[in-house]
């Protein structure tokens, strides 16, 4: 598998490929909602002169922002089986839990409304955790990049950070225990390959508090109840998405129910062939 990695920084557009960077001047949107991704990418460096590692490296460790432009981002949910079980534990006291096993079975996904641009985090950034919830868990998902007519493009790392006390509370208050300031962490890159990602690909996730490990555990995405495709089928039924969309494809990572994300948490998700995204984790006081 061929992989390019497209790069977002408030200077340019770096595109790694075969070990070596190339710096596109380009409208974020406009250069990677296009059906054909990989090839174009790879047509468009063909002849550049690539950037110093040594500079590109430096560029990326200062100025490395979340790859995202306009598009919004969404997410599937209890896509995996220990997901449908840890939503239908925090849902016992709401009678809720019954839902989520429906849903895991059902012909129809569960897709929600995760973020608008403004909402997400990059590599390195800081991600919220809400004022008014008791019990926080970052959810690592691998996200597609679906352009505009509905091609899955490419895949970066996905963060879908969580109120569990929220949504266990009850079922109808998903949009408040998923949706708020900086709810999401993307990044670091869009990995563009020329072949779909292989289904052995391993989703990774620690979370560090003080510098000890508080979490860790891994799952490859071949453990999905749904195929890709299938979610995608569902998200572009009834919306229209002019710069293309993220769509997070759900987790099984999931801590241990006496576990919450406190201030100064470090997450740290590393999925093959895209890389890592690391964030830190401070409480949302506006």
């Amino acid at each position: 598998m061929e992989i390019i990695r497209i790069y977002k920084t408030s200077a340019a557009l770096l595109v790694a490929y075969q070990d070596q960077y190339y710096s596109v001047a380009a409208n974020w949107n406009s250069y990677v909602n296009r059906s054909g991704l990989f090839d174009f990418v790879k047509a468009d460096i063909k002849g550049k002169t690539p950037v110093p590692n040594a500079i590109a490296e430096q560029l990326l460790a200062g100025d490395l922002l979340a790859p995202i432009g306009a598009q919004e981002v969404w997410a599937a949910g209890v896509t995996y089986y220990r997901s449908r079980t840890a939503r239908m534990e925090e849902s016992e006291v709401s009678g809720g839990a019954t839902f989520y096993d429906k849903v895991y079975v059902a012909e129809r996904p569960e897709l929600f409304f995760k973020a608008t641009p403004h909402r997400v985090s990059g590599h390195g950034q800081i991600l919220f955790i809400r004022e008014d919830s008791t019990w926080d868990v970052p959810e690592p998902e691998l996200t597609l990049f679906i352009s505009s007519q509905g091609t899955i493009e490419g895949y970066t790392i996905g963060n879908d950070m969580s109120s569990r006390s929220i949504e266990g509370e009850n079922p109808l208050y998903l949009p408040q225990a998923k949706v708020y300031e900086k709810c999401a962490g993307l990044g670091p890159c869009l990995m563009v390959p020329d072949a779909p990602i292989p289904p052995d690909t391993v989703i990774s996730m620690s979370i560090y508090r003080n510098d000890q490990e508080q979490y860790s555990d891994s799952v490859p995405i071949s453990q999905m109840k749904r195929s890709h495709q299938e979610l995608v089928n569902f998200l572009y039924k009834g919306c229209a998405f002019p710069d293309g969309c993220y769509l997070m494809t759900g987790t099984c990572l999931v801590p241990d129910n006496g576990f919450t994300l406190q201030d100064n948490d470090r997450v740290e998700i590393s999925i093959d062939h895209i890389g890592q995204l690391i964030n830190e984790v401070q409480t949302c006081r506006l």
